[in-house]
């Protein structure tokens, strides 16, 4: 039992659950949770921003496939699948239209050594099953007349669509107030731990939240709050992004768009993908630099953004540049997400999404809430339970379970945070 309450330590409600984090995957988690019945809380001190508020949103779990990686393809492909309804749904929910486009994704090739890997990666799809298709150069200029002439080839992957990452959280934020989930909006300091069982939080304002399960799902700041176990915190890192946003031209009636699709490349070997939105926006990223939780948007980002994108498409410097910004991805040691029971019964995580968290969002939503229900995972995210990282006597300084070295990804990753 907790002691009682003082002026210093208010104790607020008993929840059925406790999310500690209120972006995309938080959201999404408390929202599915209080459509099956339970009583949610959620602490963030902005719920609604976090990682995907400087994301891409590309729903590309066919141009997203990296070698090593084709466990994590099931779960892609089974998020994307569920991507039609699931708009369906939190549109209805909340009011709000999120920007699901099925628009598409041209992959291309610079030169001879990148078409060689994109052949490498049309390859692998096919193997893995997967719908693209071979363009040579002309055909992709063709499809995209904004391209460079230089382009030699490409893959064409209309399964692959986008969502507006922003407008996503925003409907997910008004689906969860809607539904009755109540915010703290305050930083989750510690996980109570009592009995050997989590049983809520202390938030930075002195509040206590008491809830029968906690979730961990603070993205890249999951591994944060101080009472979690060692051999139950996340083993998750930041992983900076830089992105930029510029305004696309408004075309007459009839005309053809800048960009009608995502267009994705590796440039002087880094990687680039520039995201057309519905709003008007085009989206360029992303950066991957592993600089601990500095989000600073620097000078150099910009300018190998802009560099690249321009010897991809050469009119892109004639656009208003809106937005410059930088977050931060969770990455794992897999680059899988991380869901569900723990080993310290009352707690479960959902984070480490990686790239992939926009993605990922319906599907690990249906899987929390299954969690949390019933205290098991639908098999599809079985795959993913935080046991896999699970710590052994030998390994006495709490290093994960080393998973095998995937080979460097040939395109971007789907999202910048």
């Amino acid at each position: 039992m907790h002691p009682p309450a003082t002026p210093s330590e208010p104790v607020t409600g008993h929840p059925d659950v406790l999310v500690i984090g209120g972006g995309v995957i938080g959201l999404v988690t408390a929202w599915r949770a209080a459509g099956r019945g339970m009583s949610v809380a959620v602490a963030d001190p902005a719920p609604g921003g976090g990682a995907a508020y400087v994301a891409a949103g590309m729903l590309a779990a066919v141009t997203e496939l990296h070698y090593g990686e084709q466990t994590l393809l099931g779960l892609n492909l089974a998020s994307a699948r569920r991507y039609p309804r699931f708009t369906e749904e939190l549109e209805e929910a909340s009011g709000q239209r999120i920007g699901y486009r099925r628009c598409g994704t041209l992959a291309v090739a610079l030169d001879a050594d990148d078409r060689a890997h994109l052949r490498e990666l049309h390859a692998l799809q096919i193997r893995s099953g997967l719908d693209s298709q071979w363009l040579a150069g002309r055909e992709c200029r063709r499809l995209e007349p904004m391209l460079a002439p230089g382009v030699r080839g490409g893959l064409r992957v209309d399964g692959d669509h986008q969502v507006d990452p922003r407008r996503l959280a925003s409907a997910l934020l008004v689906a969860c107030e809607r539904a009755g989930v109540v915010f703290h909006r305050s930083r989750a300091e510690r996980l109570t731990v009592e009995g050997g069982r989590a049983r809520g939080a202390e938030l930075a304002d002195g509040t206590r939240v008491s809830a029968g399960q906690t979730v961990l799902a603070a993205g890249s700041r999951s591994a944060e709050p101080a009472g979690v176990p060692e051999e139950v915190r996340p083993p998750v890192r930041p992983v900076k992004g830089q992105v930029l946003r510029l305004r696309l031209p408004t075309v007459p009636a009839g005309s053809p768009p800048f960009l009608s699709r995502t267009v994705r490349a590796v440039v002087r070997g880094n990687p680039l993908y520039l995201v057309p939105r519905e709003s008007g926006e085009l989206v360029v990223g992303a950066t991957s630099e592993e600089l601990g939780f500095d989000t600073t948007v620097t000078a150099g980002g910009v300018y190998e953004l802009l560099r690249d994108a321009h010897e991809l498409v050469p009119g892109i410097t004639e656009l208003p540049l809106v937005e410059s910004c930088a977050g931060l991805r969770p990455g794992s040691p897999d680059n899988a997400p991380l869901l569900g029971p723990t080993a310290l019964p009352g707690l479960q995580l959902a984070t480490g999404h990686f790239r992939n968290g926009v993605l990922l969002t319906p599907v690990t939503g249906d899987a929390m809430a299954e969690a949390l229900a019933t205290g098991s995972l639908p098999e599809e995210a079985r795959p993913f339970t935080p046991q896999r990282f699970s710590r052994t006597p030998e390994r006495r300084e709490g290093t994960p379970v080393p998973a095998a070295e995937p080979e460097p990804a040939p395109f971007p990753e789907e999202q910048p945070v």
